[in-house]
């Protein structure tokens, strides 16, 4: 693996754990809170699980996977 492809994917795994980190605060209860009168609110959850897909899908093809597999089922 080359040194450009090998900091692209450590950046994804490093992005990828932030996610994972902020999707699990989410969960526990962490999506916003207020001190005073100031407020943070956290991302929304189903854009980080977007997010995370698209993060595991490129850790994947980086890494030699084919990605992960989504089926399509043809209408008539």
């Amino acid at each position: 693996m080359n040194k450009a492809k090998a900091r692209k994917l450590d950046g994804a795994k490093k992005e990828l754990a932030e996610v994972n980190n902020a999707i699990t605060s989410i969960l526990s209860g962490a999506q916003g809170y207020k001190i005073g009168s100031r407020s943070v609110q956290r991302a929304d959850l189903a854009i980080l699980y977007k997010r995370k897909d698209t993060l595991e899908d490129l850790v994947s093809s980086l890494e030699g996977g084919a990605g992960r597999f989504k089926r399509i089922v043809p209408v008539d």
